[in-house]
């Protein structure tokens, strides 16, 4: 059985400033290949530190992955650092510094002795070719039933030599003789679980398994199989995805990249109808969501930002008085705003938020996390109130932008 372990290089990582997104995409991709994948490892640019990481990765797995620290600067000590830890000389490969040069010279640059050091690779080793930039990897078994694969930190040098190379390697030693698939159900309205009681049967099940978690204000259940051929495991997913929309019901919005903003705009166009919003506590990021999705121009005609109570009386017509007697956050000035960007832009449907994103401006009857929701269209004008709680501006602005969507979503699914 293979096993796997990704080691991320790269003290930008343990500090934060980057995610490490190289080691989702190859936990995606080993899926895909059925190979087992236990362990993750992410250390800094510590020789000691990743000596440590590689002997105890080359105990416990037999495919070992490398991303990061394969650059020319002093700090890029994946390579040197493998050579050390298996006792093995570094050699200089004359056909990677002719590659890394000729590079240099077609993008009007000249290699710099710096770079040398991004040709040399363990005695025994074998070069894994990047096509596009200058720091290629290495194939190495320095130890029976041991496979070391490295890539550069860079995703799309990676992503590239992980296709063109290592997926056919893997194929050929036998070690992708099987194949995960996974599909993820993406809920709204409904608590993590609450959900998880619903479809609880399916929760115990082993091929395929169903798992619930809640991220960014839904719910997902991923439906994971295991079979020899992507067909194969597809028709093991497909009864079971189609029992568990049942059961969800219009919580269940969509799967795996859909967003909220591209299915309401796929439920827009099927219907020839338009949609423009108000926004006063997300900032645009409605308008945001929706514009992500290719051709949103159909349905989408643009929104108002309106912050200050003055550009809600001058551009959404909202009374006021209105925000005088109940406030901007309220249900009646939130109706008036969908009414008002509704006729203003000349659309089918106007949706419309005004609520307390905090840390500031909040009152006994009227706390952080209060939002209102307004929605105007062809079977008249409401306003929902929700209460997000105290989670955090950013938080509570994305739960926001969401909730909207989906209550429009689903007057658009219900006609009413």
């Amino acid at each position: 059985m293979t096993i796997a372990e990704v080691i991320s290089v790269g003290t930008e990582m343990l500090l934060g400033d980057i995610l490490n997104s190289n080691a989702q995409y190859l936990a995606k991709e080993l899926a895909k290949l059925g190979i087992a994948h236990y362990y993750q490892s992410t250390v800094g640019d510590n020789p000691e530190r990743l000596s440590r990481t590689i002997a105890i990765a080359a105990e416990r797995a037999n495919l070992i992955i490398f991303t990061g620290g394969l650059g020319p600067t002093p700090d890029d000590l994946t390579t040197e650092t493998i050579a050390q830890t298996f006792g093995v000389e570094l050699i200089e490969d004359a056909a990677v510094i002719e590659d890394i040069a000729n590079k240099f010279k077609r993008r009007g640059r000249h290699m710099t002795d710096s770079n040398r050091k991004q040709a040399q690779r363990p005695l025994g080793s074998d070069i894994l070719p990047n096509p596009i930039g200058t720091a290629p990897g290495i194939i190495w078994e320095p130890k029976p039933n041991v496979l070391i694969l490295t890539f550069p930190g860079v995703p799309t040098e990676m992503k590239r030599m992980w296709q063109e190379t290592a997926v056919p390697l893997l194929r050929s030693k036998g070690w992708a003789s099987e194949t995960i698939i996974s599909r993820t159900l993406r809920f709204w309205g409904v608590s993590e679980s609450s959900l998880a009681e619903r479809v609880s049967e399916y929760l115990e099940q082993s091929n395929p398994t169903v798992a619930p978690y809640a991220n960014k204000g839904e719910v997902k259940l991923r439906i994971s199989a295991k079979a020899k051929t992507e067909t194969e495991a597809i028709a093991l997913i497909s009864p079971v995805e189609a029992q568990l929309r049942a059961i969800g019901g219009i919580d269940c919005y969509g799967a795996d990249e859909d967003s909220m903003g591209s299915v309401v705009g796929q439920l827009l166009r099927h219907r020839v109808q338009t949609l423009s919003v108000a926004e006063s506590c997300t900032g645009g990021g409605i308008g945001q969501l929706l514009t992500t999705a290719p051709g949103s121009s159909d349905y989408f005609f643009g929104g108002i930002i309106s912050y200050d109570n003055q550009v809600k009386i001058s551009l959404l017509g909202v009374n006021p008085v209105l925000l005088e007697t109940d406030g901007a956050v309220s249900a009646a000035v939130a109706e008036q705003m969908a009414v008002g960007v509704r006729d203003l832009l000349g659309t089918d449907w106007g949706l419309s938020v005004t609520g307390i994103a905090g840390p500031g401006g909040s009152s006994d009857t009227k706390p952080v996390g209060l939002v209102y929701v307004g929605v105007a269209g062809p079977y008249g004008t409401t306003a929902q109130a929700f209460q997000f709680g105290d989670r955090g501006r950013d938080w509570i602005r994305l739960v926001t932008i969401g909730t909207a969507l989906d209550l429009l979503r689903r007057q658009l699914i219900q006609g009413s």
